[in-house]
């Protein structure tokens, strides 16, 4: 086994061992443990009571996070007529149809979140076996497929992030930056739990949020105490 590094170590020392942390001091612990010279992503862990193997105990939907994830993200639009300007002006990063799609069927990546027009997914179709397990795929319950593209736009460069559960029911979502402040972190942090709570599906039993962690990028998580 790897062993790990010393400034993970160190930051371990930070916590006390089998301690449950309330939401604000969990967010002040965490902008401890990120040392790295990069600005770390701070990441939400929360591990659902759900089997996601049955399609209605699924999660899965977006929110726009109050205070953004502190990263720029670049918008893809698929749209044609009236809609490209309406795209451009709502200040998408790429814009196109026909040429946008053999361009990736070529191998081109270069963008974080897709959006299409209704019209247009016959033609972004062709896409699926790229775009789709790579969680680029405009869905409509996500928002991405929508005739509102000043919308959708504004709100993903606003801070708008996707959850899902993988396969064993955890939700992994981003909620800012290390150099955020830590009310800023906790306030996106009881958004996503709120959304989670709202959409909790029908057929899922027993205790629903389980555990929820909060970790930087190269640092240990730090478990929160469940409200």
């Amino acid at each position: 086994m790897a062993k790990a590094g010393k400034k993970y170590q160190d930051a371990c020392k930070l916590m006390e061992a089998g301690k449950l942390y309330p939401v604000a001091e969990a967010m002040e612990l965490v902008k401890k443990t990120a040392t790295a010279k990069f600005d770390e992503t701070i990441e939400l862990h929360v591990r659902l009571g759900v089997d996601p193997k049955y399609a209605d105990q699924q999660v899965r939907g977006a929110v726009v996070l109050p205070n953004g994830t502190g990263k720029s993200k670049r918008v893809l639009v698929f749209a044609k007529g009236e809609k490209v300007k309406e795209a451009e002006d709502a200040g998408a990063d790429f814009v196109g149809s026909d040429e946008i799609v053999t361009k990736i069927q070529g191998g081109w990546l270069e963008f974080d979140v897709a959006v299409a027009t209704p019209d247009m997914m016959g033609t972004v179709g062709r896409l699926g076996k790229v775009l789709g397990p790579r969680g680029l795929m405009p869905n409509p319950k996500l928002g991405t497929v929508t005739m509102d593209l000043g919308k959708a736009i504004s709100e993903i460069k606003a801070g708008k992030v996707e959850y899902r559960t993988d396969k064993a029911g955890n939700i992994h979502c981003p909620i800012g930056k290390a150099s955020f402040d830590a009310e800023k972190l906790q306030q996106n942090y009881r958004t996503l739990i709120d959304t989670l709570n709202r959409v909790k599906p029908a057929a899922a039993k027993g205790q629903y949020i389980r555990s929820i962690t909060v970790s930087a990028t190269m640092g240990p998580g730090v478990p929160i105490a469940l409200d």
